[in-house]
C-alpha cells in the first residue's frame, strides 16, 4: 500500500465540501479549506467533484478519498452512484475513491455486488471505500472486498434511521471493528476532538471530519442555538 496512505492510520482525514446551495461553493475556497486542513495537521482530505478534486491538488499533497455526489430519479443512492461518476473521479486520480455500500436501491436496480465487480474489473488497482450505515451493510462490503469500510452513512439511510454514531459508546462502530477484517474509517458526526480520540481508541485504522471543521454556517449554528437555550 502507498507509503501516503499507510500514513493516515491513527489520523485525521478532514472532508473539504460544499453544496451548490451553500455558501463557500467554490473549487478555488475547496482548494483553501484543503490547504488550511493541511496546516493544522490533516493527514488527508475527502473531496467531492472532480473540479474539487483538481484544485485541491494545486493546495496539497496530501491522499485523497475521491467521491461525486450525483442525484437519480430511480434511487436516493447518490454517492458515486454510477460507473459514470467512477470514470469521471479516474481522470483525476483520488487515492480511493468512496462508494455508496448501503442495501438502499441503486440507479438502475443495480445490485451493489454487480456494481463493485464492474468496478473491479475496470479498475483492478483503484482503492475502494464502503460508505455503509449499518454493521450488517459494514460486513457485506468486507465480504465483496473493500479495501476501507466507513461509517459514513450511519443515520442517514432508511435502514438505519434514528442511529447515532455515537450511541452505547459508539457501539455499532465496535460491532464493525469486531466483524469485518479490512481497514474501518469512522465517519458521520464525529464532531468532537473527545469523539475523535475515543473512536482511535477503539482501533479505527482513520477518522474523517467534515462539517465540524469545514461548514461554517453549521458551526455558527451550533453556538447560536446553545445561547438561545441558555437565554431561555
Amino acid at each position: 500500500m502507498d507509503k501516503r496512505i499507510e500514513n493516515l492510520q491513527g489520523r485525521l482525514i478532514v472532508s473539504c465540501q460544499a453544496l451548490p446551495d451553500e455558501p463557500l461553493y467554490s473549487s478555488f475556497i475547496m482548494g483553501k479549506m484543503a490547504l488550511a486542513s493541511a496546516e493544522g495537521g490533516a493527514a488527508g482530505i475527502r473531496a467531492n467533484t472532480k473540479e474539487d478534486i483538481i484544485e485541491i491538488r494545486k493546495n496539497v499533497k496530501l491522499p485523497i478519498i475521491g467521491i461525486i455526489k450525483r442525484d437519480y430519479e430511480d434511487s436516493v443512492v447518490y454517492i458515486t452512484p454510477t460507473m459514470k461518476e467512477i470514470d469521471e473521479l479516474i481522470e483525476v486520480g483520488p487515492e480511493i475513491i468512496a462508494l455508496d455500500a448501503t442495501s438502499s436501491i441503486r440507479p438502475c436496480n443495480l445490485k451493489l455486488t454487480t456494481f463493485y465487480k464492474q468496478v473491479r474489473k475496470k479498475y483492478p488497482n483503484q482503492l475502494l471505500m464502503a460508505d455503509c450505515s449499518t454493521v450488517e451493510e459494514a460486513i457485506y462490503a468486507d465480504e465483496l472486498g473493500f479495501d476501507f469500510i466507513g461509517t459514513t452513512l450511519v443515520g442517514y439511510t432508511k435502514q438505519s434511521e434514528g442511529d447515532k454514531i455515537e450511541e452505547n459508546d459508539f457501539d455499532i462502530l465496535r460491532q464493525i471493528l469486531n466483524k469485518v477484517s479490512n481497514k474501518v474509517i469512522a465517519e458521520g458526526n464525529i464532531n468532537t476532538p473527545e469523539k475523535a480520540e475515543r473512536v482511535k481508541q477503539l482501533g479505527i485504522f482513520s477518522l474523517v471530519v467534515g462539517s465540524a471543521i469545514t461548514r461554517p454556517q453549521l458551526i455558527t449554528k451550533t453556538f447560536v442555538e446553545k445561547l438561545i437555550n441558555k437565554k431561555l
